[in-house]
């Protein structure tokens, strides 16, 4: 059950939402957290029963590593704990993708698992992992295991982040945080779930087939024509900045229904003016976890600059190795992990003015964000190609460089593409010229951390269009344009099963 489908809309969040609000009335506080414990525990068996027993054992087994290190804060089951963790995910998530790679480096041939990926299992024990360390270096002094089990399966932020921290969330688990401004939160939750569906089923879902046209025929011809190659690594650019900023954007409105305020995890990255600053701004709280949990421990910038690039590199390897079991993914991590010592190199040679300033400062900076979108784009390629064979054909296209041997599989992409341009453009538009969904609601504190989000706006120098609706304004505006958009999707899928059945 995925945020933009019928029956997560229609079927789970009436009668949860309902609950909420009569336990609320009668001023219930563990009568809240048990009923979102067991909402969040119902939305994740919908996907499939059979791995709901993994996720419970997880995370009674780490609530006793937790229990165990704050009487005795011994690194040796700290150690224990995470190895456990990450065993989950090398079992269940990696499994086939090391028993694949050792039979083609040995010439073995040993069965793969083919085991079902159970859903969210990254970032339910990344949470965990830092609950664990937070434990040991004695920042939690006491959680109760209600709380903790909602901390871990709350569904906004289950399936797919943002990854939070516990000092983030439990605290915000308490009756006057429920009962707090319910029409304020009820407002602005339903504008920021609002806006992320429709990111998510008209303008990433409307995109995406040029997208996947275009990367499909790459795995399976020889050559990709220019245009062609422009318009599924673009297409997919969009697609994919509106389908996790939608989810980012639902995520946080259905917390907010619930009175909770989640990190931000998304904050217009196409914007970014460096790689590092697009690390500040795509999928946040990954990028917070991997720098405190894994490229600090590994050292950070403690030992030189040559130790630095080889923690950064080994940081965005693995990074991109946690997105998925492909080369593909790990070729992307490293070579964003290229991007940012490039970026750190460049800077450090800027602050030593080695580099002299030849632009007006408005022309570099702009010039900054595009070599930077530029750079991401290239990046998603690989992120998107299901083999390096299609990655290449895709970058062969986009530089010119391609010989198309099969040109009429093309034709049916390539004939009459204005259309798609035109969409692209007013997609750009959407991306660079207005406000993101946090900078919408801005006045009503969406997020944590809105403070530090205002600042970085304010200091990059560019200025979107600036409008915030009043909150009975954004309330029924939220309701009208959702339930229409609902209708309207509705409406498209009751069409298409009359189409192809009768």
């Amino acid at each position: 059950m995925v945020f933009s489908s019928l029956e997560f809309i229609y079927l789970f969040m009436p009668p949860v939402l309902i609950g909420y609000l009569l336990l609320r009335h009668w001023g219930w506080e563990n009568g809240i957290i048990w009923w979102l414990t067991i909402a969040s525990l119902v939305f994740y068996a919908w996907w499939t029963p059979v791995y709901l027993p993994l996720l419970l054992g997880s995370v009674v087994i780490n609530y006793g590593f937790h229990r165990v290190l704050r009487q005795v804060r011994d690194k040796f089951i700290l150690i224990m704990g995470i190895v456990f963790n990450l065993s989950l995910i090398a079992v269940f998530k990696y499994a086939d993708f090391f028993i694949g790679n050792a039979n083609l480096i040995a010439g073995a041939d040993i069965p793969l698992l083919h085991l079902v990926l159970p859903l969210a299992i990254s970032f339910f024990t990344f949470q965990q992992i830092s609950f664990l360390i937070d434990t040991y270096k004695g920042d939690i002094e006491h959680c109760d295991f209600a709380r903790y089990m909602l901390f871990v399966v709350f569904f906004p932020q289950l399936i797919a982040g943002p990854i939070v921290m516990q000092k983030e969330t439990i605290p915000q688990f308490r009756l006057p945080v429920f009962r707090n401004k319910l029409v304020l939160n009820l407002a602005v939750g339903g504008t920021l779930f609002a806006i992320g569906l429709f990111k998510k089923i008209v303008l990433a879902d409307g995109i995406a087939p040029y997208a996947n046209g275009v990367f499909n025929l790459a795995e399976t011809t020889s050559g990709v024509p220019f245009e062609a190659a422009w318009i599924g690594a673009l297409a997919y650019s969009f697609q994919l900045y509106f389908d996790f900023s939608g989810y980012c954007d639902m995520a946080l409105g259905l917390a907010r229904l619930f009175g909770i305020r989640l990190p931000v995890n998304f904050n217009s990255p196409y914007k970014a003016t460096s790689i590092s600053d697009f690390w500040r701004r795509w999928h946040i709280t990954l990028s917070h976890f991997l720098r405190d949990y894994l490229y600090i421990p590994l050292g950070g910038n403690r030992s030189g600059p040559v130790r630095r690039y080889a923690n950064l590199m080994i940081t965005m390897l693995l990074g991109g190795l946690w997105h998925g079991a492909s080369w593909t993914f790990v070729f992307w991590g490293g070579l964003h992990g290229a991007y940012l010592a490039i970026n750190h190199g460049w800077s450090a040679l800027v602050e030593r003015g080695y580099v002299p300033s030849l632009l007006p400062p408005v022309a570099a900076s702009f010039l900054a964000r595009i070599l930077t979108l530029l750079a991401v784009v290239v990046a998603w390629v690989f992120f998107r190609a299901e083999s390096f064979s299609g990655a290449s054909n895709i970058l062969a296209g986009m530089t010119g460089l391609s010989t198309v041997y099969e040109p009429r599989l093309w034709e049916s992409l390539l004939s009459g593409t204005a259309p798609v341009w035109a969409a692209m453009v007013c997609l750009a538009a959407i991306v660079f010229l207005l406000p993101n969904a946090i900078e919408f609601t801005e006045k009503y504190n969406p997020v944590l951390g809105l403070k530090k989000l205002v600042k970085q706006r304010k200091s990059d120098g560019f200025l979107p269009v600036r409008w915030q609706p009043t909150a009975g304004w954004a309330a029924a505006v939220s309701v009208i344009f959702a339930v229409a958009l609902v209708q309207t999707y509705r409406l498209a899928e009751l069409t298409e099963f009359i189409y192809f059945n009768f």
